[in-house]
């Protein structure tokens, strides 16, 4: 849901003049999406979007020439996941990740970042993470995708 919020968010200012974040989350709305002014004042931080001068010399919201959907900003916690988790595994709607000896809280907040929109929940101890998740198909499908961001190697 986000990366395809931020998609239209990114659609939107080069279609339209917007100056206002609020004149932002009103288009938003109007496309369907259910969202706060918390969550538009994020999205407009993680895409690095800036208000400037358009070619028509409008003063808007515009994308920072490095600023995409893409998961660059993410990048940081991929590498902690892929040299920090030793195993993922699942049950019923429960995925546990065993980390290298004091790795785990790291990893959490990096899970928690990525994958906020597939747990109801996290718990990191020293080297094993709890995720609880709403069903078995999402805690197999976020297994799948912690092992695929670990090298696929666990």
């Amino acid at each position: 849901m986000k990366n395809k919020r931020q998609h239209k968010i990114l659609d939107l200012i080069s279609k339209n003049v917007i100056i206002t974040q609020g004149e932002l989350q009103e288009a938003l709305i109007n496309a369907g999406f259910e969202v706060t002014q918390s969550t538009v004042s994020r999205d407009i931080k993680e895409l690095r979007l800036v208000k400037g001068h358009d070619s028509e010399g409008n003063y808007r919201y515009i994308s920072n020439e490095n600023a995409t959907v893409s998961e660059q900003p993410y990048n940081h916690y991929r590498e902690i996941i892929a040299n920090s988790v030793k195993n993922v595994d699942y049950a019923i709607n429960n995925v546990v990740i065993k980390c290298y000896t004091g790795m785990a809280s790291s990893v959490c907040v990096a899970v928690d970042t990525l994958f906020a929109d597939r747990m109801l929940g996290s718990l990191a101890g020293d080297d094993t993470i709890f995720i609880v998740t709403r069903s078995e198909n999402e805690s197999v499908e976020l297994t799948e995708k912690i092992k695929k961001l670990s090298g696929g190697v666990i």
